[in-house]
């Protein structure tokens, strides 16, 4: 993996500068003090940049609503450091509010065992980062394993059960937020369809990921998702408009809903985003199932079956 950053312009590598800090310094704030041995001897192994902005077809058009993310993989010494509410949730939320970094960050984080396993099968995500990645941090004499490409038979096998289980629930989380729906306005149906919706949306990227690349992020997040799987496949990118405001909104009112259509009283969202978030989910599942279905034939006929 390399470790320069001469691709990118000077403010982004500022940025991610800036990023490198914030994650090391609220890490270690965050284990500071602790009694047990995961914590007292935690550590960051390894913080490398990924996707766009490492392969450098990186977009910058704000104005349009389409803005890359920085995505990083974070390597620590514990499993239980890779929770992100015990130990990662303050320098995300120092990163979002910083008025120095422009982009949104991404963040996924395993151990060192948990990487070189999915190295040692080949799982094509961590091979593309390992390949097109760039190394921001890392703290010597934790070598990552050699790359070695899953059997044919394998990617297939794999990808096919992925497909049908993830095909399937996207199918009732749509029948689920539909049936909510079309029950109006009354109590708390607006909220259940919106979560619903959620849910539907979530596995189609969860879908889509786990076919193309085996793999699959610890994170509800639709925006980091719909982020990861638009820059493996751009035709996804139609399944949301985001030109407009309105648009953006929406989006943001669908990512909310995890959490807050379930939990918080004030979420509020009217029929006709209901409607069309509906119609933008069902054309993300359409999508999702042709894509999903060229890379398994793809897949099969490498197994020369």
């Amino acid at each position: 993996m390399r470790t320069d950053l001469d691709h990118l312009p000077e403010l982004q590598q500022r940025e991610l500068a800036r990023v490198t800090q914030t994650l090391l310094a609220e890490f270690d704030a965050a284990v500071a003090g602790g009694t047990q041995p995961f914590r007292k001897q935690g550590r960051v192994l390894k913080i490398a940049l990924f996707g766009s902005y490492a392969r450098n077809d990186w977009v910058d058009e704000p104005e349009n609503g389409y803005q890359s993310d920085y995505d990083l993989l974070i390597i620590v010494s514990h499993e239980k450091l890779t929770e992100i509410a015990d130990y990662w949730y303050v320098a995300e939320d120092k990163i979002l509010r910083n008025p120095e970094i422009g982009r949104t960050v991404n963040i996924i984080v395993h151990t060192m065992q948990e990487v070189n396993e999915a190295l040692s099968k080949g799982q094509y995500f961590f091979t593309d980062i390992v390949r097109d990645g760039v190394l921001l941090y890392e703290l010597p004499n934790h070598p990552l394993a050699n790359p070695a490409p899953p059997t044919a038979k394998d990617a297939y096998e794999l990808a096919r059960g992925y497909f049908g289980k993830q095909q399937a629930s996207m199918d009732s989380w749509l029948e689920l937020a539909e049936h909510a729906r079309l029950k109006g306005e009354g109590g708390d149906w607006p909220s259940k369809a919106a979560f619903n919706l959620h849910q539907a949306v979530e596995t189609a990227y969860a879908c889509f990921l786990l076919v193309r690349t085996l793999y699959f992020p610890r994170s509800h997040n639709i925006k980091f998702l719909r982020s990861l799987a638009e820059q493996g496949e751009p035709r996804l990118i139609s399944a949301w408009p985001r030109e407009q405001r309105a648009d953006r909104r929406r989006f943001e009112l669908l990512k909310r809903a995890y959490v807050e259509a379930r939990y918080s009283t004030s979420y509020e969202i009217s029929a006709e985003d209901l409607l069309a978030l509906a119609s933008e989910a069902a054309a993300l599942r359409d999508i999702v199932e042709t894509v999903s279905r060229e890379r398994l034939d793809e897949l099969r006929r490498q197994t020369g079956l």
